[in-house]
């Protein structure tokens, strides 16, 4: 929702009319000085949009500020052509109406487009959030990267880098909606408020490292026939590719990273298939190199690689998981029920990288139980356990 702004306004008035922390506002106009407000400037409200009204018998600013319980200056604000003391029976205002329901709609099949959807829906009601590409994907899909927070601990989270572990992006997107709800509406999640997190963290996710494998498994192959002869050869000759895990060069994205890659690719397949190859090289899909890449930048302090399924959180690898792993983990799975392993027979992985080269706490969270790809139904069990794990990651 936008204002225009007048003589004498401040973003510490705004904040004050809508009742929103003044930092979400100051970050909602990254290219607005807040000590320089220009007057006629449009100025972006987090957390509204607005909805028309005709002026009925017997009202004023004041009665309809009252029934909407917001100042009537909030109205003022929205309305800067109106006489207050000359309305008429039809007259069309704008009102503020703060948003305290999900945009997102996390329990239905949840491909590369809903995503995309959901993420401009965020972006536009909530303009703190951040969006911008980390890479492409086989097929040119952008690989979107979303950022919130005020903080300098750069916490990290990300979801189906396997096609058929899908439910994962429903699940993150959901908390990213939960989390800007709590912070615009000053509600606690589970009793902790979340504006000291926005405050001491940069979070960043990436909801759908593979989009093209996560269209392939909800949606079926291109429409090109030589990319569907590829794809159908590399499955067995088989046209259901609801158990595929790789991307579109039928390449596993997890089990991509120079951490012990040589050892995963003695023992795994040779060929482009739905899972289980990890290239001829390490980094060699642009999925993967964009993870890589945005790892490097941002220096995270903690990562949380989700996958589907077994209600376990790998935290360990080669044993060069720093000391504070342990503690974390074993916070995970009190708020969770999830059983912490330390140790697993598998190399290559995006958590086995970040704890190889960073030394710093990295973590596999496999949801829920069951065959994947997990059933929607599971959706809302899934997220009740994961809740927890991620108000920790944030917290810790």
């Amino acid at each position: 929702m936008d204002v225009l702004i007048r003589p004498g306004d401040s973003m510490w008035y705004y904040s004050q009319v809508f009742q929103l922390p003044l930092q979400l506002i100051v970050d909602s106009n990254p290219y607005i000085n807040p000590q320089a407000l220009l007057p006629q400037q449009p100025i972006k409200i987090p957390g509204y949009v607005t909805n028309s009204y005709a002026i009925q018998r017997g009202d004023s600013i004041w009665a309809i500020a009252q029934r909407i319980n917001m100042p009537s200056d909030a109205i003022l604000l929205l309305n800067p052509t109106i006489n207050p003391n000359q309305l008429h029976i039809g007259q069309i205002i704008v009102l503020p109406v703060r948003i305290t329901w999900r945009v997102v709609n996390g329990k239905q099949d949840y491909d590369y487009r809903t995503m995309m959807n959901d993420i401009e829906k965020l972006q536009m009601t909530y303009p703190f959030l951040l969006n911008r590409s980390i890479g492409n994907s086989v097929l040119s899909n952008t690989i979107p990267g979303l950022f919130i927070g005020n903080g300098q601990k750069h916490v990290h989270f990300n979801a189906s880098f396997h096609a058929n572990e899908w439910i994962t992006t429903p699940i993150v997107m959901t908390f990213l909606n939960d989390y800007l709800l709590s912070l615009t509406n000053s509600s606690p999640i589970r009793g902790l408020y979340t504006l000291p997190l926005y405050m001491q963290t940069n979070l960043s996710i990436v909801p759908m490292v593979n989009p093209d494998g996560v269209d392939l498994v909800l949606n079926g192959p291109p429409a090109n026939e030589t990319i569907q002869k590829k794809l159908i050869g590399w499955n067995n000759g088989r046209t259901d590719f609801s158990g595929w895990k790789a991307n579109m060069n039928g390449v596993d994205l997890n089990d991509q990273f120079p951490a012990e890659w040589e050892l995963e690719r003695e023992r795994n397949r040779k060929t482009p298939g739905p899972r289980d190859y990890g290239g001829e090289r390490p980094l060699s899909e642009p999925e993967s190199i964009a993870m890589a890449k945005l790892t490097k930048e941002m220096n995270f302090a903690r990562v949380l690689a989700l996958h589907t399924q077994g209600q376990e959180i790998y935290w360990g690898f080669q044993g060069l998981e720093p000391p504070e792993s342990e503690p974390l983990v074993n916070e995970f799975a009190r708020v969770s029920g999830y059983k912490p392993v330390q140790t697993i027979d598998s190399y290559a992985g995006y958590k086995d990288w970040f704890i190889q080269d960073w030394r710093r706490p990295g973590y596999t969270v496999e949801l829920g139980l069951g065959t994947n790809p997990l059933p929607i139904t599971q959706f809302d069990e899934i997220y009740e356990e994961m809740l927890g794990i991620f108000l920790v990651a944030l917290d810790w």
